[in-house]
């Protein structure tokens, strides 16, 4: 296995990280648990939150992979529960959301708060920002706020100084993904929702499995890496904790439905 302090190491001294290999086929078996995010890793990155294309079949891919799995599979997203139910309807299988405030077990109607909500005011500090500078989308959550600029890229510099400046003052996490920022509440990482899974009995005893494509999927990559488990990494080549890589939604897509298909799969279908 391919050790990830290798790839951080690298790029910590200015070298480009070695690239990584894809993982070995997924086996739904009673040793395997699997974490999946959502956008970049199941579903493209659109301009909008709201554009992004959801195929028709994904929502029943996800109930059947927990199906075989017996429950051992959870969805750790950046996005609400309830924006990621009104795009693949009702789910039945363990979701953590807004990047593991919101944890919901398989069959659970209700979801667990692992963080605090998120302050009004700081709410409206960054969007006060994000109106005056281009009107850059603003995304309220549970326990964060995500201001996404893809269309506003010359405002970044302002809106990282402004988010850190909200972080220090108010003692809360900022996470810069794919051309979004966020203000997160502690406990609010997936790492965290991770290890909570991980403590439930349908969880226990397994090697889990992560697949994400963005730094806000690190805290992850590092929790299950300490569980005997390893991450997969979506996209391009970067430092991460990551021990495997598969290089886009396509790929994940193609992994997932041979894991659920394999005869068709060994027969080139």
């Amino acid at each position: 296995m391919t050790d990830p302090s290798d790839s951080l190491s690298l790029a910590e001294h200015g070298a480009a990280p070695r690239d990584l290999p894809p993982p070995a086929p997924l086996r739904l078996n009673a040793r395997t648990a699997l974490f999946l995010d959502f956008d970049g890793t199941l579903v493209e990155i659109a301009d909008h939150p709201d554009a992004v294309f959801v195929p028709d079949t994904l929502g029943e891919t996800i109930h059947a992979l927990a199906r075989a799995l017996e429950g051992r599979l959870a969805l750790v997203s950046g996005r609400a529960i309830d924006a990621l139910e009104a795009m693949l309807g009702p789910l039945e299988v363990a979701i953590a959301g807004s990047h593991g405030g919101e944890f919901r077990p398989a069959g659970a109607r209700e979801a667990e708060a692992l963080a605090e909500p998120l302050p009004a005011h700081v709410l409206e500090r960054l969007s006060s920002f994000a109106r005056a500078n281009g009107d850059m989308l603003v995304e309220p959550k549970p326990h964060s706020v995500a201001v996404h600029y893809r269309r506003h890229p010359g405002a970044l510099t302002g809106l990282l100084a402004c988010a850190e400046e909200i972080a220090r003052s108010e003692g809360i996490a900022m996470k810069h993904g794919k051309q979004v920022v966020e203000l997160v509440m502690p406990g609010s990482d997936k790492g965290s929702a991770v290890r909570a899974f991980m403590q439930r009995p349908e969880f226990q005893g397994t090697s889990p499995f992560f697949v994400g494509d963005d730094v806000t999927d690190e805290d992850a990559f590092e929790a299950v890496g300490s569980l005997e488990g390893a991450g997969v990494l979506v996209g391009p080549l970067r430092a991460t904790a990551a021990h495997w890589r598969l290089p886009d939604v396509d790929a994940v897509h193609a992994w997932l439905d041979a894991a659920l298909n394999p005869s068709a799969a060994s027969k080139g279908i």
